[in-house]
């Protein structure tokens, strides 16, 4: 069974061609009877993370509020009891949710928590990790600095992050992408300095570091890492595209270390291209084989000089329904390869390519409709991931599923926006006159259940539940006005104080407004401040975005995390409210653990899980997973 909105629903049938492959003998022998067949299910649950309980401790005025997680793999009714050093502080087992609040209770004080199964108390959590002036600082060291060809000096910036167990433990580590201040846009011409790529775990010990060379070209566009356990053996792989001259975490060299394919402008156009995948414990190089798709002809992509051939996405999917593939694409604006890659055995397979300019998908409207961003989920309810391309979705076997024709933008949003009709919706908002400026689609067919009419480049949108006032998520957009409701209407004529990012930050279920550094509670005559992040900055210019936001430890409640202004270290901010809301982390919620992963990719977007989180929610479902 797979889940949508809280609700268990059986997978949907497939095609007669496509269904034997997957069939059982006992199906394959009531087929040959004459009996209907019946739907292809996945294997038994997907594979995730063994985690630990990501135990916190976050100080506040008044005492110390603890968090847990609630695994997937723990039974339905497990309890916990809560100590201080070796004091119980729970005269009964917490059950309604994974929180404690320890009123006057020091910022040292050392907690664990044990679960209790049937009446039985269980062995002792890790201690938890102490956010004592309401934040944990990561250490972190900027690499050296340098000057390019035309003689600019540059530094590096910390920029997007990403989480992985890197090294088996069960708690998860940190990967960061070091930006130089002459990074660009693929639109602007000019030599960068290279990329820079560390794993961290959360004590601030650096386990390797990664330069991606002169040959990689450094800003938002270029490199999209990804972080997952790739093979099962329960430490994550980092996977990225690589190039000539690029060092391993171990100092080993890719390709030709001497050569440099930089043009006088900056641009990186000939030369080979790799995809590399690194051990998250050590960085090493473990596989490397040519980048899908090749750039070929420059002007191909729709320019000549070297801004759309280098426009890439990345994510990771479970196209078989049971374990993660790695997904790496090129192109958006005019033709798009999107290439799916099994990481088995110490050794790359490609499962498959979608061309747009394939003979199998020209003049079918694939083409130009991919977005800054793209978004994994399992949209057709067969237990498979598909790959929502922006304005297109492709199958989880990379035939072409949907699209609206809508063309290229700069958000979107993929989940159960409107938890009163069946399956999952996007929220996404264009930049073509000629289309509407926003519209929400059923994300399994494409079809657009409403829309705005056009309003030029529409840069920023939104949606999410974030107001109790109206059932369902809201959406709004930078050029249009007010609040829209699950069916277009506009709810309320306010719209929030930022279209950036979402967290669920306080004790409902409500989600609040993240933006630049800080988080809002929207309300419907003012937004209320409820954090302003300490000596941070945000990323990627007028994105402003975190280097990470989302549910890294704790309950099921979102952290966020942000460099500090000098560089030196990542500042985790975990919520300092209690709820009674008890949710499986959301670690373990497969698409909202991919759209972790795939959020660092070109402009950042919040994450969304399989299922609604928001005001009148039904029971959250339990995940159906396997840990390796």
């Amino acid at each position: 069974m797979t889940y949508t909105h809280g609700r268990p629903r059986t997978a949907s049938p497939r095609p007669r061609g496509r269904l034997l492959a997957g069939m059982t003998a006992a199906a394959l022998a009531a087929c040959a009877l004459g009996a209907a067949p019946q739907p292809a299910h996945a294997a038994t649950g997907r594979q995730a993370e063994r985690l630990d309980r990501g135990l916190v401790s976050v100080h506040t005025g008044s005492g110390n509020l603890v968090s847990w997680r609630w695994l997937a793999t723990d039974a339905n009714d497990v309890a916990f009891n809560v100590y201080r050093g070796a004091t119980k502080l729970t005269a009964s087992p917490v059950t309604n949710a994974t929180d404690y609040f320890d009123s006057g209770a020091p910022d040292s004080a050392d907690y664990t928590v044990r679960a209790v199964v049937g009446g039985v108390e269980q062995a002792s959590s890790e201690h938890a990790l102490q956010f004592r002036a309401g934040y944990r600082d990561v250490p972190i060291s900027p690499p050296a600095g340098g000057t390019t060809p035309d003689g600019v000096a540059y530094t590096y910036e910390a920029n997007d992050a990403s989480v992985g167990d890197l090294d088996g433990d069960g708690a998860l580590d940190l990967v960061l992408k070091w930006q130089p201040t002459n990074a660009k846009d693929n639109s602007q011409s000019g030599y960068t300095g290279t990329t820079v790529v560390d794993g961290i775990r959360l004590d601030g010990t650096r386990l390797w570091r990664i330069d991606l060379g002169r040959n990689i070209r450094s800003g938002a566009h270029y490199t999209q890492f990804q972080v997952y356990d790739y093979d099962g053996d329960g430490r994550a792989e980092v996977a990225m595209k690589t190039a000539d001259g690029t060092r391993d975490g171990t100092g080993a060299v890719i390709g030709n270390s001497s050569a440099d394919h930089r043009n006088s402008s900056g641009y990186v156009l000939s030369g080979p291209e790799y995809l590399t995948m690194f051990d998250g414990r050590t960085g090493k190089a473990m596989g490397t084989v040519d980048y899908v798709p090749a750039r070929g002809t420059v002007s191909s992509w729709g320019d000549s000089y070297g801004n759309r051939v280098d426009r890439f996405l990345a994510g990771a999917a479970y196209l078989d329904g049971s374990r993660p593939s790695l997904i790496m694409a090129r192109g958006y604006y005019t033709r798009t390869v999107i290439a799916a890659w099994d990481w088995r055995g110490g050794a790359f397979t490609r499962r498959w390519t979608f061309d747009t300019a394939s003979s199998t998908n020209t003049g079918k409207g694939y083409d130009g409709q991919g977005n800054h961003q793209l978004a994994i989920a399992d949209v057709d309810g067969d237990g498979r991931d598909e790959i929502v391309y922006g304005a297109m979705a492709v199958d989880d076997n990379g035939a072409g599923l949907w699209t609206t024709r809508n063309g290229h933008g700069d958000a979107m949003h993929v989940g159960d926006l409107d938890p009163a009709r069946p399956g999952l919706e996007e929220f996404k908002v264009d930049e073509d006159s000629a289309k509407p400026s926003s519209w929400m689609a059923d994300a399994r067919t494409g079809q657009v259940l409403w829309s705005t009419p056009a309003h030029g480049d529409n840069g920023r949108g939104v949606s999410g539940d974030i107001w109790s006032g109206s059932a369902g998520a809201e959406s709004w957009s930078s050029a249009e006005s007010g609040l829209r409701g699950p069916s277009g209407a506009v709810v309320t004529g306010r719209k929030p104080s930022s279209t950036n990012f979402l967290s669920w930050w306080d004790g409902d279920t409500v989600r609040e407004l993240l933006d630049a550094t800080h988080i809002d509670k929207y309300g419907a005559s003012a937004d209320t401040r409820l954090l302003t992040g300490s000596g941070v900055h945000a990323n990627n210019g007028t994105k402003a975005t975190p280097s990470l936001s989302g549910d890294i430890l704790g309950d099921w409640r979102e952290e966020v995390v942000w460099p500090t202004g000098d560089n030196r270290a990542l500042r985790i901010y975990s919520t300092p409210y209690q709820t009674g809301t008890r949710i499986t982390t959301l670690l373990h919620d497969t698409q909202y653990r991919t759209a972790l992963a795939w959020q660092n990719t070109a402009y950042n977007q919040p994450p969304h899980p399989g299922f609604f989180i928001g005001a009148g929610m039904a029971t959250a479902p339990r995940p159906d997973v396997y840990t390796p």
